[in-house]
């Protein structure tokens, strides 16, 4: 069989315009798997209220990080492709499970050059029903309807693999290299305490207390609280950080119900208020930065930080095209090729 790679990623409007906003927000809004309530309440929430509100202030923020060539999502994840592709003899190719992009593009892009075999690769290392699980889902669906004779394979979560364990606490520790931190804090992306326990193929473990996450069960397997909180767990002991100097939040909430805590601009807060001084801020859900790592954590956190009576503040750049971050991609795309 000819084999083929997909990478997916989370997706970017076509532009920072309200309009072009607006329309991304809503694609990426009414995914069931986002805002997992029934339809007519979400596309009350989303077309009736969100939509309404949210573009002006969204494109605001779009503004402030967008770079010339474009979104700095895309443009991170075409870089991560090609350099990928340099170690790779196989066919990549790049889709966004939101925007023009399409994981249907890729895969016709794929099917194009004769593959029908392909290696989805979600570029997310946790599991979430909002990232991972929409991928896959949505692959599926494209499959059966435009691509019947394509046959898909999928790399499994990653967060807890020793070898990108190693490659993100090096990444971390030439960025925070000399800077001399109070508290490093790892900042995950927020989903709500619902979507742990519908992933919970137990029905009964996760609780989201204080030791659910840390007793050994199969609900870990998708897990996302658990594999944020391992993530942090083996980095600190990888570059043997004291207890106490670093912690795990979660950014980026939505509406009125629960979502995992701490948060991280309370936490940020906190820090200030609390007398620490030099802190420092890394991003492990993603592995290219984005509007939220870029806007939210490294322009909002450093205000708020400031603003709470902190000195310095840095951020550790996702792994975007890290050369180690690369070799090991496609390291993992090889191996995948070679195994049958």
């Amino acid at each position: 069989m000819a084999k083929g790679i997909l990478l997916v990623n989370l997706g970017s409007p076509e532009s920072p315009n309200p309009k072009d906003v607006k329309k991304y927000l809503g694609e990426f809004l009414m995914d069931e798997r986002v805002i997992d309530v029934p339809l007519w309440a979400r596309t009350l929430l989303v077309k009736g209220i969100i939509l309404n509100t949210r573009p002006k202030a969204s494109a605001a923020a779009y503004k402030k990080i967008w770079w010339e060539d474009g979104s700095p999502l895309i443009v991170l994840s075409e870089r991560l492709q090609e350099k990928v592709q340099e170690q790779v003899e196989y066919p990549i190719a790049l889709a966004m499970r939101y925007g023009s992009m399409t994981i249907k593009k890729g895969l016709q892009e794929l099917v194009d050059k004769g593959v029908d075999e392909v290696f989805l690769v979600p570029l997310y290392p946790q599991f979430a029903m909002a990232t991972t699980e929409t991928i896959l889902v949505l692959a599926e669906e494209i499959r059966q309807e435009h691509f019947p004779q394509l046959k898909f394979s999928d790399l499994k979560a990653f967060y807890n693999n020793p070898e990108y364990i190693e490659v993100l606490s090096n990444s971390i520790s030439r960025s925070i290299e000399g800077k001399d931190i109070d508290h490093l804090l790892f900042s995950y992306h927020g989903v709500p305490e619902r979507h742990i326990r519908k992933s919970d193929v137990t029905k009964s473990h996760c609780k989201i207390d204080g030791s659910c996450c840390a007793t050994a069960s199969k609900a870990h397997e998708f897990c996302y609280r658990h594999q944020c909180k391992e993530v942090t767990r083996l980095v600190g002991e990888h570059l043997k950080l004291k207890e106490g100097t670093y912690s795990t939040s979660f950014q980026s909430r939505l509406g009125f119900d629960p979502w995992l805590r701490p948060y991280t601009d309370r936490t940020i807060e906190r820090f200030g208020k609390e007398g620490i001084k030099k802190m420092a801020i890394v991003t492990p859900a993603f592995v290219s930065d984005c509007l939220e790592t870029l806007e939210e954590i490294a322009m909002e956190g450093e205000e708020i930080f400031h603003e709470m009576g902190g000195k310095e503040f840095s951020t550790v750049p996702c792994l975007n095209d890290d050369a180690e971050w690369v070799s090991l991609l496609a390291k993992w795309i090889n191996e995948w090729a070679t195994s049958k």
